[in-house]
């Protein structure tokens, strides 16, 4: 697909504004829309509009018949698992009905693909066999995951009824610059703001328990990717579905033992209990997705320092 027009939802946010990014670069009129609840006017490109909206406003209509975008990105999302427990119907308000109302909107005004972001780690559930092919069983644990999980159907459905052509990311631990150190967010920035404070890092039972951090550039690049990538489906949620990750686990006392390092600082580290419903293993088989010609390009130390530099502000 030639460069068009893309809409960018939660554009202003973490991932979504190296989305914007990578999109721009390529030659794209990129629209970024956010309500702002997470995401910071600055994060967006200079070169990129950014549209203060909802996704569940009834003004995205309105937006999509002006604008007539060729791709949506859909990146905006209420992401805490914590929150997704206690309070299931807001996050489905959120996930479920923000995606209907784009998929509406793309329909109407013939959006040509649609890219939604899923997750490798939430809608499989604990994974049988690491690491975890696209195949593998769904077996969502939170109203998070199954909202996700949920997006990917109506998705295929939308495709089967109005031929909307669409793929899935499914993201593992995503880190890089940007990335907010607050709430629920990756344990790559809660370190690297704790190390810059000079404060000890928590982590949560044993430290064992793995995850696939994946460099929030390479990401980028996937996305671009398979907005343009010839694809085929049988009408199988897996086909049309990619893993984004590195295929490597990291333990959380790993990552912390690497990031003390780039510091050069002598940081303490504590153990607290650890936390119900955690997983204890992750990382992707990215395959499919690096048939594509996607393949990460930045190692895990690489990334690391370049994320700890950003998030802490210092010279390493």
């Amino acid at each position: 697909m030639s460069p068009g027009r893309v809409l960018v939802t939660g554009g202003a946010g973490f991932i979504g504004s190296h989305v914007c990014e990578a999109y721009l670069s390529e030659g794209w009129e990129v629209t970024a829309l956010d309500d702002l609840s997470t995401g910071r006017p600055g994060n967006v490109p200079e070169g990129v509009e950014l549209v203060e909206l909802d996704v569940r406003s009834a003004d995205v209509q309105g937006l999509f018949e002006t604008r007539r975008f060729d791709v949506v990105n859909h990146h905006a999302a209420q992401i805490d698992v914590r929150t997704s427990v206690a309070r299931p119907r807001y996050d489905a308000s959120i996930n479920i009905d923000g995606i209907l109302n784009l998929l509406e909107a793309s329909v109407r005004t013939d959006v040509r693909r649609f890219v939604f972001i899923s997750s490798g780690g939430v809608v499989y559930g604990e994974p049988a066999d690491l690491p975890v092919p696209r195949s593998a069983p769904k077996r969502p644990l939170s109203p998070y995951g199954v909202s996700k999980l949920a997006s990917e159907y109506y998705l295929n459905a939308f495709r089967s009824l109005h031929g909307l052509e669409y793929v899935a990311l499914r993201y593992s631990n995503v880190y890089g610059p940007r990335q907010d150190p607050h709430g629920e967010a990756g344990v790559v920035a809660i370190f690297s703001q704790r190390i810059r404070d000079g404060q000890p890092l928590t982590v949560f039972g044993d430290g064992e328990q793995t995850r696939d951090y994946v460099f929030v550039g390479d990401v980028a690049a996937a996305n671009v990717l398979v907005t343009h990538a010839d694809l085929s489906s049988t009408g199988a949620l897996d086909d049309v579905a990619f893993n984004v990750g590195t295929g490597e686990e990291t333990s959380v006392n790993e990552l912390a033992r690497i990031l003390i390092g780039i510091s050069g600082r002598d940081i303490p580290i504590e153990y607290a209990e650890a936390r119900p419903g955690e997983l204890q293993r992750n990382a992707l088989d990215c395959t499919e997705t690096r048939a594509l010609g996607w393949t990460p390009a930045h190692g895990r130390e690489e990334g690391l320092r370049t994320t700890f530099e950003s998030i802490a502000g210092v010279a390493t």
